[in-house]
Protein backbone atom coordinates (compact mmCIF):
# COMPACT_ATOMS: atom_id res chain seq x y z
CA UNK A 1 0.00 0.00 0.00
CA UNK A 2 1.15 3.69 -0.89
CA UNK A 3 1.21 6.01 1.91
CA UNK A 4 0.66 9.76 0.98
CA UNK A 5 0.90 10.88 4.26
CA UNK A 6 3.64 9.64 6.80
CA UNK A 7 1.92 7.29 9.86
CA UNK A 8 2.55 9.06 13.29
CA UNK A 9 0.25 6.17 15.04
CA UNK A 10 3.02 5.23 16.99
CA UNK A 11 3.47 8.49 18.62
CA UNK A 12 -0.18 8.47 20.28
CA UNK A 13 0.24 8.64 24.05
CA UNK A 14 -3.18 7.01 25.61
CA UNK A 15 -4.68 7.99 29.16
CA UNK A 16 -5.14 5.43 31.79
CA UNK A 17 -6.94 2.24 30.64
CA UNK A 18 -10.62 1.42 32.27
CA UNK A 19 -13.18 -1.13 31.89
CA UNK A 20 -16.76 -0.58 31.95
CA UNK A 21 -20.06 -2.57 30.66
CA UNK A 22 -22.25 -2.29 28.21
CA UNK A 23 -25.23 -4.63 28.07
CA UNK A 24 -22.94 -7.18 30.42
CA UNK A 25 -20.06 -7.59 28.30
CA UNK A 26 -16.43 -5.68 29.60
CA UNK A 27 -15.32 -3.33 27.12
CA UNK A 28 -11.73 -1.49 27.58
CA UNK A 29 -11.67 2.22 27.21
CA UNK A 30 -9.08 5.06 28.07
CA UNK A 31 -10.26 8.06 30.55
CA UNK A 32 -11.30 10.81 29.12
CA UNK A 33 -12.67 9.17 25.76
CA UNK A 34 -16.21 9.41 24.75
CA UNK A 35 -18.05 6.02 25.25
CA UNK A 36 -18.94 5.64 21.52
CA UNK A 37 -15.15 6.09 20.76
CA UNK A 38 -14.69 2.99 23.04
CA UNK A 39 -17.71 1.18 21.63
CA UNK A 40 -16.98 1.48 17.86
CA UNK A 41 -13.14 0.30 18.90
CA UNK A 42 -14.78 -2.89 20.26
CA UNK A 43 -17.13 -3.57 17.29
CA UNK A 44 -20.28 -2.79 19.42
CA UNK A 45 -22.13 -0.59 16.61
CA UNK A 46 -26.01 -1.91 17.24
CA UNK A 47 -26.50 0.79 20.02
CA UNK A 48 -30.35 1.15 19.97
CA UNK A 49 -33.63 0.08 18.06
CA UNK A 50 -35.37 2.87 15.72
CA UNK A 51 -38.96 3.28 17.41
CA UNK A 52 -41.27 3.05 14.41
CA UNK A 53 -39.90 -0.22 13.22
CA UNK A 54 -37.09 -1.19 15.53
CA UNK A 55 -34.51 -0.78 12.86
CA UNK A 56 -30.59 -0.69 14.43
CA UNK A 57 -29.24 2.38 15.50
CA UNK A 58 -25.94 3.64 16.04
CA UNK A 59 -23.33 6.72 15.31
CA UNK A 60 -24.09 9.34 12.77
CA UNK A 61 -23.01 12.98 13.59
CA UNK A 62 -20.65 11.81 16.88
CA UNK A 63 -21.40 15.67 18.31
CA UNK A 64 -24.19 15.06 20.74
CA UNK A 65 -27.06 16.40 18.10
CA UNK A 66 -28.82 13.52 16.10
CA UNK A 67 -29.64 11.39 19.18
CA UNK A 68 -29.22 8.15 17.18
CA UNK A 69 -26.30 6.67 19.46
CA UNK A 70 -28.56 7.19 22.72
CA UNK A 71 -27.65 5.00 25.33
CA UNK A 72 -28.90 4.34 29.24
CA UNK A 73 -26.06 5.02 31.93
CA UNK A 74 -27.13 5.66 35.51
CA UNK A 75 -31.39 5.35 34.96
CA UNK A 76 -30.67 8.04 32.60
CA UNK A 77 -30.62 8.12 28.56
CA UNK A 78 -27.72 10.28 27.14
CA UNK A 79 -26.34 9.81 23.71
CA UNK A 80 -22.71 8.12 23.88
CA UNK A 81 -20.89 10.55 22.17
CA UNK A 82 -21.08 12.80 24.85
CA UNK A 83 -20.55 10.58 27.91
CA UNK A 84 -17.07 9.88 29.09
CA UNK A 85 -15.76 6.40 30.09
CA UNK A 86 -15.01 5.75 33.92
CA UNK A 87 -14.22 2.78 35.25
CA UNK A 88 -16.96 0.65 36.46
CA UNK A 89 -19.56 2.51 33.91
CA UNK A 90 -22.60 0.47 33.52
CA UNK A 91 -24.00 1.18 29.54
CA UNK A 92 -26.99 -0.29 28.32
CA UNK A 93 -28.03 -0.57 24.75
CA UNK A 94 -32.13 0.65 24.35
CA UNK A 95 -32.74 -2.40 22.17
CA UNK A 96 -36.15 -3.62 21.73
CA UNK A 97 -35.60 -7.08 20.45
CA UNK A 98 -34.79 -9.69 22.64
CA UNK A 99 -33.13 -11.71 19.25
CA UNK A 100 -29.89 -9.30 19.04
Amino acid sequence: MIRLTPDHSGKITRADPVVFTFDGHNVAGYRGESVLAALTRAWFHHLRDAPEDAAPRGAFCCMGLCHECIVQVDGRQIESCRQLVTDGLSVTSLKRRSDV
